[in-house]
């Protein structure tokens, strides 16, 4: 009886290894590519005097990392295409984590939805794993969080 006993642990033990092991794979199979492809690491220095890293931190975020390029190969035509985008700083709060832009004079922000969308979405789509998108205006003094509902 007790070989019976160990046959029939060693087969459950077996199956339910087999089935969290074609699980794995079948997540990772259907997963998309992008969503853990780009990791961003320490980025630039930052600058103890910002007036933007002020502003987050006055409002109670944390400035983990600063400015990221993003380079993004471009094909048209058959022919390469070089651009890139650029992240100003990573920030933290409640154990949440934004991407942080800020605001330029030459490149005024359109605060509809969407010139909201065409401007900020594709940070959101880029980092899926971010809370949202903080943009930052130091002259205003105002920070305006966007969170994309797709």
């Amino acid at each position: 009886m007790s070989q019976y006993g160990d046959w029939f642990i060693m087969l459950l033990a077996g199956s339910l290894l087999l089935i969290w092991l074609f699980r794995a794979f079948y997540r990772w199979l259907h997963a998309p590519s992008s969503v853990s492809r780009l990791k961003l690491g320490k980025g630039g220095t930052l600058s103890p005097n910002d007036e933007n890293i002020l502003l987050l931190e006055r409002f109670g975020y944390e400035v983990v990392s600063g400015k990221h390029l993003i380079p993004i190969a471009v094909e048209l035509d058959g022919q390469e295409l070089g651009s890139r985008l650029y992240i100003d700083y990573v920030a933290e709060m409640d154990n949440k984590t934004y991407i942080v832009k800020s605001a330029r004079e030459r490149m005024p922000m359109d605060w509809t939805g969407s010139g909201v969308r065409d401007r900020l979405l594709v940070y959101a789509l880029l980092l899926p794993q971010c809370s949202g998108v903080l943009f930052v205006d130091a002259k205003e003094r105002i920070i305006r969080k966007i969170h994309f509902h797709i």
